[in-house]
């Protein structure tokens, strides 16, 4: 067995009876901003998961040991110094500067299995930015969600402008980021951005409940649906029925769906191998 990665910004756990492993952004002094090197290990943390098939679901949080407040992700890490090879003034080379952060939130949006957003406190651009390419958020009643890029003359480059909108509809993307104001979990949970809510001190427990759910579930029939719903909606409506149709004839040949009709007519619980 190879050994295990070794990163900087962030740790890596499997939890064997949920059959998901947990990404933790580990920043704690810095509120786990976001520099070039904690999105590159996120994606290089994913992908010997996409392959494991004892990991069926992966939860990408803050690290629960915070020493000021609670936080996702409280966005870019502005005190990080540009990349040497970048020139500032030479407008190719910022453009290029934002394609390698963006390539990085891609890579995460790309992975085939099921991505949970813990949220616990801060999310706040290019942290609520990577909460966009997950799949499901679930947040404390305490996290506050906001893209306050335009405090700072700049704007959300990491997708925000793109993402925001197709998750939210384009006045509320608006409003959030030409504004830049803070929303609290309850309002994101009322515009539907929040899956599921959790007081402060239940909110382990409900990660660990969906995330489980998720480890426990078809996985194949997973890796299905999000593809016909992150692929399908970019396209016509006639070409992600197509994707539905072939959709189906993929999943078809998964042993999760004889267990799943099996144990309905047995009238019993499903227990689903990912397989």
């Amino acid at each position: 067995m190879s050994e295990e990665k070794k990163f900087k910004h962030i740790k890596v756990e499997r939890i064997e009876e949920g059959n998901y492993a947990v990404i933790s952004i580990n920043r704690p002094d810095k509120l786990n901003a976001l520099q070039m090197l904690t999105l590159k290990e996120l994606a290089e943390a994913l992908e010997p998961l996409e392959l494991d098939p004892n990991v069926r679901c992966v939860v990408i949080r803050g690290t629960k040991d915070f020493t000021k407040k609670p936080a996702f992700s409280a966005g870019a890490d502005l005190s990080a110094p540009v990349s040497p090879d970048i020139k500032p003034r030479n407008l190719i080379h910022q453009c290029h500067e934002l394609y390698r952060r963006q390539k990085y939130y891609n890579l995460i949006e790309a992975f085939p299995k099921i991505i949970i957003a813990a949220v616990d406190g801060y999310a706040l651009g290019g942290g609520l930015e990577l909460a966009l390419v997950c799949d499901i958020v679930i947040a404390s009643k305490r996290s506050i969600f906001g893209q306050p890029e335009i405090i700072r003359g700049i704007f959300p480059g990491n997708g925000g402008t793109q993402r925001l909108i197709r998750s939210l509809g384009m006045m509320k993307a608006k409003k959030m980021i030409i504004f830049g104001e803070h929303y609290t979990a309850q309002q994101m949970y009322e515009w539907g951005f929040v899956a599921y809510l959790a007081d402060d001190d239940k909110f382990e427990e409900l990660v660990h409940e969906k995330a489980s759910w998720v480890g426990n579930a078809p996985t194949k029939s997973l890796f299905v649906i999000k593809k016909c719903i992150n692929y399908g909606t970019q396209v016509p409506l006639n070409i992600g029925l197509q994707l539905e149709q072939l959709g189906f004839g993929i999943n078809s040949q998964s042993k999760d769906v004889v267990e799943g009709f099996t144990a309905f007519l047995q009238k019993r619980p499903p227990k689903f191998k990912g397989t």
